[in-house]
């Protein structure tokens, strides 16, 4: 049997990637703004940064998550994941591990100052990427 193979140049394909990203250049550039903040941070990859994010609008809702309650995001990560990744994110100063009241049994996870420039930094870079 003859396999036969069809021949397509997909530089001209109207489903080529670059006709398909045409208006997304906005996207890309914010991408690669926020690569090169986020790589600022040794040892913290891109789940904990979702992490960071997960815990940083929790507790600006009001809302903040305990440890047990970080450790249960299964769809960020596993337990024994998302506690290395708690480890990664204290060591870099992105988060901290508080107390309410007299209850020293519950951790609260809490972004830092850190967290909040790596934040606005986000921000900047969203606001450069639309401007650009």
């Amino acid at each position: 049997m003859t396999k036969l193979i069809a021949s397509v140049s997909l530089e001209h394909s109207p489903h080529s990637f670059e006709n398909r990203m045409a208006n997304s250049p906005v996207y890309l550039r914010f991408l690669n703004l926020s690569q090169a903040i986020a790589s600022e941070f040794e040892g913290v990859d891109l789940t904990a940064l979702r992490l960071l994010e997960t815990i940083a609008v929790a507790h600006t809702q009001g809302k903040p998550l305990t440890v047990t309650d970080a450790m249960s995001l299964s769809d960020i990560a596993s337990p024994a994941t998302l506690h290395r990744k708690i480890d990664a994110l204290r060591e870099a100063g992105l988060i901290d591990q508080v107390f309410e009241g007299s209850n020293r049994r519950t951790k609260y996870l809490a972004p830092t100052n850190a967290a909040a420039k790596y934040f606005d930094s986000m921000g900047k870079a969203m606001t450069t990427a639309l401007k650009a």
